[in-house]
């Protein structure tokens, strides 16, 4: 179904509803794209869907995959400038979730949770997901569960094989100026595992995406 619009409908969409189109939604599809059908997808299925004459609806058909290539991996990462870029790539790449994490050296501090939303979505829409992933409330680092953690570590040696308790769905990935020692502390003591992403160092939303596609592999 290639070159077929896809429009995220929510969670619970299903054979026979009929979606509210936006009026951004339906502007794309007549006066952009020229069409009415579409997908919509949205809690791991695909549809087909016609827009309605009068532009109001997404008139919702039958369901043409319960497939959803994304996986359950929460993406821990702390807040920065180019969080756009890092929410689009990390969900291309399957994330299921999204948890801010302040850290010491975290130094963005407004995260826009409407605007990560939308990049997510948007990012959901062009990759052939079936889901969206969830922003979750920023924690701070202190309160964390690290037990099953793997992280970015640029102490950790390059080449050296992921070990097959790395296969895990929590990834960490932290900010630009690095963990601190205090930090480096807690995750070692609690067992968390440091993977390298390669001889140089990575821009944060760089990092993230390598991350997930190491550890995803």
């Amino acid at each position: 179904m290639k070159n077929i619009p896809r429009i995220f409908a929510g969670n619970d969409v299903a054979t026979g509803a009929h979606v509210p189109a936006t009026a951004d939604v339906a502007h794309y599809l007549m006066r952009v794209m020229r069409r009415h059908d579409c997908i919509v997808f949205g809690g791991g299925r695909e549809f087909m869907a016609t827009l309605s004459d009068d532009g109001k609806f997404l008139v919702v058909g039958a369901q043409t995959s319960h497939d959803d290539p994304s996986g359950n991996v929460v993406l821990y990462f702390a807040p920065i400038k180019r969080v756009d870029d890092l929410i689009n790539m990390a969900t291309q790449m399957g994330v299921a979730a999204f948890q801010p994490v302040i850290t010491e050296r975290t130094t963005a501090h407004h995260t826009n949770w409407k605007r990560m939303e939308k990049i997510a979505t948007e990012a959901a829409e062009q990759s052939n997901r079936n889901s969206v992933p969830v922003i979750l409330p920023e924690v701070k680092f202190a309160d964390l569960d690290l037990s099953h953690m793997v992280f970015a570590d640029e102490r950790a040696a390059y080449g050296k094989q992921i070990p097959a308790a790395a296969k895990t769905d929590k990834i960490l990935v932290g900010p630009e100026g690095g963990f601190s020692d205090a930090e480096f502390a807690a995750l070692d003591a609690a067992g968390a595992i440091g993977i390298s992403l390669g001889k140089t160092i990575l821009r944060a939303e760089l990092a993230a995406a390598i991350a997930v596609g190491r550890i995803t592999e």
